[in-house]
Parts: C-alpha cells; sequence; structure tokens
C-alpha cells in the first residue's frame, strides 16, 4: 500500500487496501493484479492469505513468487502445473 493506490491483490479484489495488508508488500499496483488473479483462481484469496500469514517474515517474499509462479503454470497446464517445466528441463539436461 502507497501513495493511496491499492496493492494489486486489493485491485483485483476491489477492495480497500488497508494498513498492514498481508499481500501489500507481495503484489504490487502495476503488475501485482494479474498474478493475483492467476493465484486467486488456482488457490483461492483466504488459502494465500492464512498460508502467508503463518511463514515467517522473511519466508513470505518467495513464497509469494513461489506461489504466482506455480498458479501461472497451473493455469497453462491444469493437470501438471509445474511439473511439467521440470520434466522439460531435465529431458534438457539429459540429452546434453
Amino acid at each position: 500500500m502507497g501513495s493511496g493506490s491499492p496493492c494489486g491483490a486489493c485491485k483485483f479484489l476491489r477492495r480497500k487496501c488497508i494498513r498492514g495488508c498481508i499481500f501489500a508488500p507481495y503484489f504490487c499496483h502495476e503488475q501485482g493484479a494479474s498474478h493475483f488473479a492467476a493465484i486467486h483462481k488456482v488457490f483461492g484469496a483466504s488459502n494465500v492469505s492464512k498460508l502467508l500469514t503463518h511463514l515467517p517474515v522473511n519466508d513470505r517474499p518467495g513464497a509469494a513468487v513461489t506461489i504466482s509462479y506455480e498458479a501461472q503454470a497451473r493455469l497453462k497446464d491444469p493437470i501438471y502445473g509445474c511439473v511439467s517445466h521440470i520434466f522439460a528441463l531435465q529431458q534438457q539436461v539429459k540429452n546434453i
């Protein structure tokens, strides 16, 4: 939350971004809404909020990036998600 603009998550959820918003540090106003849309569709805002709340503060940025990546991968490949990307990379290494 900064300069009166809601964070990307609150913008997507169409709610007021309050001081102490769990999503604000990880989903900026500019591109956070598009990243959060995938997260909300795959995992749900409430589940992600609970997950971030239960993590130590220093682990939250990495978790937010990972959750975003996993959600986007799941939308691209609903069956295998990010595992298909891992498998493709393993095949590339194997072929070297």
